[in-house]
């Protein structure tokens, strides 16, 4: 929201008039995936789906801030999101990915 991620479940719905609301759905321009949606598939850094519009929107708005953030940035920033299926490593990989770093394997 007015590009910053928030928890959807805390904010009241009159917080949200004129503010500019991006979903995972909008994070895909011209029917192309975003770089982030296209390294979470590409490193397989989903499971079940549950957290991932939020890993993802997350994402967006450090890599917004902090175009090549370091590793230790990008687990700081995706602490309030939580993942019980993957174990993080993938998801903080496909981040690096995005972001242009070179992630390991």
């Amino acid at each position: 929201m007015d590009n910053e991620p928030v928890l959807s479940c805390l904010v009241l719905g009159v917080e949200s008039e004129d503010a500019d609301i991006v979903t995972v759905v909008g994070l895909a321009q011209n029917g192309q995936p975003h770089p982030l949606q296209r390294a979470f598939a590409d490193l397989g850094a989903t499971q079940c789906g549950y957290c991932i519009p939020g890993m993802l929107l997350t994402a967006k708005a450090l890599l917004d801030k902090h175009p090549h953030p370091a590793r230790e940035q990008i687990r700081e920033a995706l602490s309030g999101n939580l993942c019980r299926c993957t174990g993080y490593s993938k998801i903080i990989d496909a981040v690096e990915l995005a972001a242009g770093s070179e992630a390991p394997r």
